[in-house]
């Protein structure tokens, strides 16, 4: 963004450029105006239609008719991609043809957009930035770190490839040692606890002392749907041993009443396509007040922070970060339209919802398959709206699983996913498991027929 559409887009007022349908394109001689699905909303419905709490089947009915998901499939994989809302779809796509109608408009400043969405995050208007997904904002960071020989970064044996992957480059690049600490996996057997996972993260610190330059991991396991105890992990272990965190939020927006300020981490990145049901290939990347603590714990390295990917010559950090060239206005616009929708219903609201439904979930399968091997947590605050297990006896055979997942799908329409992860990070074979979502779309009897379903079909292949 150059400095004249930073200056417009900084002079905007918040509230009216959501709420008067007032996206501004600035490119050329002249102004384009975008509309915006929370205007419309708003003149066609009321500002307070989604209004009410999580036993107000009435609320959640109404939710329901807003999501255009194929009625002959049940579709729990949201974890892996969500579904954009009808309103917000119809505006998206209005978006879209405006710029295919004057594409030399297309320029749109999208800062401004990220400070709409920032406080809904529990984030001042300077700290938030809209990426384009979970692994460019944990890339942004990890690459940008002004790493050095002998480093350690403390991570997991659960974390996703947006993490591992760019881990193993700064490990390759500047022989910094990459640690997994073993995190406790619920197997129906054990039981684990909040104090189980920041112990894990505090006997690493003490081992490796003062080298732990960084700790990075997932708020919720794309593995197993354990919900970590983020703010804990960062309060007691990571901010008394200034050691800076990194948090993989791959799963959280949309899903989980996130407050940035009060899990106090350092940089959170997480995705817009999935549980906050926005377009593909959109994200909101989190820096703690300008990485100012960064500087304070990395008071060793003249430039901590590197902005490795910017078109912007701005001195401001957001600035620098969300200024990436040519981007991506109507999918953003959309973005920061879902986040209206989900702060209209209630973010408190909506993961009361999520959670009440996945602990139906587990005990709809566990009184259905007692014998079977859960893998997410059955207490609340290790909970998240995926539920992991497997029916089957042999835990390590994962084309029996995949023939499993499949048919259900092309047999009884319910559409979920399998995962693989290692138990014990020495382990030789990993474990497979099917993966459910559940979501504000959802209602109870998405999931008691799901595990009938479940029940029928394992039946037919045990």
């Amino acid at each position: 963004m150059n400095n004249d559409n930073k200056d417009v887009a900084s002079g905007l007022n918040r509230r009216s450029f959501l709420k008067t349908s007032t996206g501004l394109a600035l490119a050329g001689a002249g102004t384009l105006m975008f509309p915006s699905v929370a205007a419309a909303k708003t003149d066609e419905l009321g500002p307070t239609q989604f209004r009410g709490h999580n036993s107000d089947q009435k609320l959640w009915k109404k939710v329901r008719k807003e999501f255009v998901l194929n009625k002959r499939t049940t579709y729990m994989n949201v974890g892996t991609s969500g579904s954009m809302p009808k309103s917000i779809l119809k505006s998206y796509a209005k978006t879209n043809e405006m710029i295919s109608a004057n594409p030399w408009q297309s320029n749109v400043p999208t800062i401004e957009l990220a400070r709409q969405v920032a406080p809904g995050f529990g984030a001042d208007e300077h700290e938030l930035v809209l990426s384009r997904n979970t692994t460019d904002g944990m890339n942004s960071i990890i690459n940008g770190l002004q790493f050095e020989e002998g480093d350690v970064v403390l991570t997991t044996h659960h974390e996703h490839p947006g993490a591992t992957i760019p881990l193993k480059h700064v490990s390759e690049r500047y022989n910094v040692e990459v640690v997994e600490v073993e995190i406790p996996v619920y197997t129906g057997e054990n039981q684990v606890s909040e104090d189980d996972f920041v112990n894990a993260f505090a006997d690493a610190v003490a081992e490796y002392g003062s080298r732990v330059r960084l700790i990075v991991f997932s708020h919720v396991t794309y593995t197993t749907g354990t919900s970590l105890p983020a703010k804990r992990i960062c309060k007691e272990v990571a901010i008394p041993n200034r050691i800076p965190t990194l948090i993989d939020g791959a799963h959280t927006p949309g899903m989980l009443n996130l407050n940035f300020h009060d899990i106090d981490c350092d940089f959170y990145s997480g995705a817009g396509h999935k549980w906050q049901c926005g377009p593909g290939a959109t994200g909101i990347l989190y820096i703690r007040d300008n990485a100012q603590r960064l500087a304070e714990f990395w008071s060793d390295r003249p430039t901590p922070l590197w902005c490795i990917n910017s078109s912007s010559s701005s001195t401001a950090l957001q600035a620098k970060f969300q200024s990436i060239g040519q981007d991506n206005y109507p999918a953003k616009q959309a973005l920061a339209d879902a986040c209206v929708m989900w702060e209209e219903i209630g973010r408190d609201v909506i993961e009361e919802r999520v959670l009440d439904l996945s602990e139906l979930c587990k005990q709809e399968l566990f009184d259905t398959f007692p014998y079977a091997n859960f893998y997410a947590p059955n207490i609340r605050e290790l909970s998240s709206g995926l539920t992991t297990f497997n029916p089957f006896y042999d835990q390590h055979d994962g084309e029996l699983l995949t023939q499993f997942r499949d048919r259900l799908h092309e047999e009884y329409g319910y559409i979920v996913r399998t995962t693989s992860f290692y138990n014990k990070k020495d382990d030789m074979q990993k474990i497979h498991t099917i993966r459910i979502s559940t979501h504000l779309f959802h209602d109870e009897d998405d999931v008691i027929g799901l595990v009938k379903a479940m029940k029928r079909l394992y039946r037919n292949m045990a």
